[in-house]
């Protein structure tokens, strides 16, 4: 087989490699093309030295190039992958700094939130440049994954209005999976059936079967509070299962700032979560992690370059669903997976134009979900607190509405129940001005904004948050690393 895949965001390098190794472990990929874009040059470099040597090491045919000219990039793909944070870091670390000031601690704040919901609209432009460029030069009919945060918006904007074929990709279900089987006591997620829905990180195990033997609330209650790690790491989400009688896929960290319950006080916030990785709820936690992470990989990129000299190992093909969805549509192979797309039903609680994360089946006539799926009301429930705001949202980055957009923010569960209405308008105000140079849809808004911030007597504070930790040196993760490797 012969086809084009581009990767937009391709210096996310070592998720790139991922993707790149899995496609290949199809044996009927090998004589495909790779095409990478990015912004940065250096990124780039760096991805393509890694693809090229593992290309060279496996003697494949498989072409790899890479440019910061996105169009040209996406000229003749079949498969357009998205993997880009809009405003990098710098954007980022706005999206939990302000927050803070106003009494609002994330954990992640990629997804809802205000860190969420302004991830979005730096996003959500950039996603429909895409989606022209897919429609103007890539193949006809070309199929658009998108891995990119927030999940939900950005897929829901490109189907939307970018009106591209697009498919929404997580592996949050993948991983709660691995949990769960672990304290039934299996080592293989493949004994373990389930149905899992809902919409993206706020998806609801609704029935689960290990060996064909159906596990209820209480067993699994049971197996998480016996397990030495989970029940420490994961106190939140058992609570959740005990209230809601399904386990959420997502993690503890995450699961908490989609609530308006578990972090709306201090001391409440130390109460649910737990430090020992970043994952399970510390305050600005995958900002801090995602640091270290491209701090590690300038530093230690030699030691990347070689490792991609290895044989790939289909062995170790990962679980991320775009290698399997790849191979389904070219060789129809059938693949189940869960998917986010456009509900049209097949949630019936939940509403038409929302987008969900569900269960489906793929081969060469494409994704064809699984329907008539009715989850739990308090699942439900929950969901729709998130869907009104992600609707709220994409209209608003679509508009350039600042108003739309405050409201938005106003009806977030945890901004709701941490935050009065003139901070939520003058947290916005401030949040939008200071990530201006990415959101060109509210150019004409910002000076007023900026008025009104000059003119304000809303207080704020200086505040690092519940539970914070400092971003750790090379030399520190080196002897961390090290003593892992020690002790293992």
């Amino acid at each position: 087989m012969s086809f084009k895949i581009a990767i937009i965001g391709a210096g996310s390098v070592g998720f790139t490699k991922k993707l790149f190794t899995d496609i290949l472990c199809v044996p009927e990929f090998k004589d495909i093309e790779f095409a990478l874009t990015d912004i940065s040059e250096h990124n780039l470099g760096m991805i393509k030295a890694i693809l090229d040597r593992i290309v060279e090491a496996n003697g494949l045919p498989t072409k790899v190039t890479a440019t910061t000219d996105r169009r040209k990039a996406l000229e003749g793909a079949r498969y357009i992958i998205s993997c880009v944070r809009v405003g990098g870091l710098e954007a980022y670390a706005d999206d939990i700094r302000i927050p803070l000031k106003y009494g609002i601690d994330q954990c992640v704040g990629d997804t809802i939130c205000a860190g969420g919901i302004l991830y979005g609209q730096r996003n959500i432009p950039v996603i429909l440049d895409f989606c022209k460029d897919i429609r103007e030069v890539a193949e006809t009919d070309a199929k658009f994954l998108n891995y990119a945060n927030p999940m939900a918006m950005n897929t829901w904007a490109a189907i939307e209005y970018g009106e591209v074929d697009t498919v929404g990709l997580c592996h949050g279900v993948q991983h709660g999976a691995e949990q769960i089987a672990e304290v039934l006591g299996t080592k293989s997620p493949r004994e373990l059936d389930y149905v899992c829905s809902g919409i993206n990180h706020q998806t609801w195990f609704i029935e689960l079967r290990l060996n064909g033997r159906p596990i209820g609330k209480d067993e699994l209650v049971a197996a998480f509070e016996a397990h030495p790690v989970y029940s420490k790491q994961e106190k939140l989400r058992i609570d959740v299962l005990k209230r809601f009688g399904v386990y959420s896929t997502e993690s503890n960290g995450h699961l908490s700032e989609y609530l308006p319950w578990y972090r709306k006080r201090p001391d409440e916030i130390t109460r649910w979560i737990d430090m020992s990785d970043w994952i399970h709820g510390e305050t600005g936690g995958y900002l801090r992690y995602s640091t270290e992470t491209r701090n590690w990989f300038e530093t230690e990129y030699p030691q990347f370059l070689e490792a991609a000299s290895k044989p790939i190992d289909p062995a170790k093909r990962s679980n991320e669903h775009a290698s399997h969805i790849l191979e389904a549509l070219e060789t129809n192979r059938v693949y189940r997976g869960h998917f986010n797309v456009k509900n049209n039903g097949v949630i019936t609680n939940l509403p038409h134009d929302a987008i969900i994360e569900s269960p489906g089946f793929v081969d060469r006539l494409g994704i064809n979900m699984a329907a008539g799926i009715t989850l739990p009301e308090a699942c439900a429930a929950t969901c729709m607190s998130s869907i009104n705001v992600q609707r709220m949202s994409v209209h608003a980055a679509i508009a350039g509405d600042i108003d739309l957009l405050k409201l938005a923010v106003l009806h977030d569960p945890l901004v709701g129940a941490v935050s009065t209405p003139e901070e939520v308008w003058q947290m916005v105000d401030e949040m939008v001005v200071a990530q201006a140079a990415w959101l060109p849809q509210y150019a004409d808004a910002v000076p007023a904004a900026k008025d009104r911030l000059a003119k304000s007597k809303v207080k704020t504070r200086e505040w690092a948050g519940a539970a914070r930790r400092n971003v750790r040196s090379i030399e520190e993760l080196r002897a961390e690393k090290a003593a892992l490797k020690q002790a293992g």
